[in-house]
């Protein structure tokens, strides 16, 4: 009997799982900053996987949903803000769009035929996009509480822990590739 995993149950599940999975991992932190943001054992590369199974739209519907299930577990990183407008830049920028890009890591598929290239490809871009977040946050939040250039503080300070998240979700998406059927896996897409 063949699986259709394209049926709304399927889609549901599994990234439900992969959502669990990936919070599961963003509690094994391999380092953590003093004031938020961590290096942790792949944590993104499940988010970054469904985008890739089910395409863009429900990639980020689901970095959304993470979003939110990372945001309940961060509430305590509000204290940070000075005030109402900087909780709100915090919820939006740190949390919810932050993991949200995350739905990006598909959008080569349709234009690069090497699948390989065009996950990793795509994986890279929405690690970045959601550094970019976290930059964005560090600038107009964090520039009250140090005594540096907030720009060059927010890039310092947010690449110390997005640059190895970046490289190891490549590295963990190529491994998949390797070791995994998953060009036969991504045909669930098509």
């Amino acid at each position: 009997m063949q699986l259709n995993f394209n049926k709304p149950i399927y889609k549901i599940s599994l990234s439900a799982v992969f959502i669990a999975l990936a919070t599961a991992l963003s509690t094994v932190k391999i380092y953590q900053m003093p004031m938020g943001g961590s290096v942790t054992l792949l944590s993104m590369l499940p988010i970054c996987l469904i985008p890739l199974l089910y395409g863009t739209k429900w990639g980020l519907i689901s970095g959304f949903a993470y979003g939110t299930a990372q945001l309940v577990l961060g509430l305590n990183n509000l204290s940070y803000a000075t005030n109402a407008l900087a909780a709100v830049t915090i919820i939006l920028f740190d949390y919810l769009l932050s993991f949200t890009v995350l739905g990006f890591s598909g959008i080569f598929l349709k234009y690069i035929k090497n699948k390989t290239v065009s996950c990793t490809l795509g994986v890279a871009v929405s690690v970045t996009l959601r550094f970019i977040c976290h930059f964005i946050t560090g600038v107009t939040v964090w520039r009250e509480l140090t005594g540096f250039d907030a720009v060059i503080y927010s890039l310092l300070y947010n690449g110390s822990y997005m640059l190895p998240e970046l490289i190891l979700t490549v590295i963990g998406c190529l491994l998949i590739f390797k070791t995994a059927n998953i060009k036969r896996i991504l045909n669930i897409n098509s």
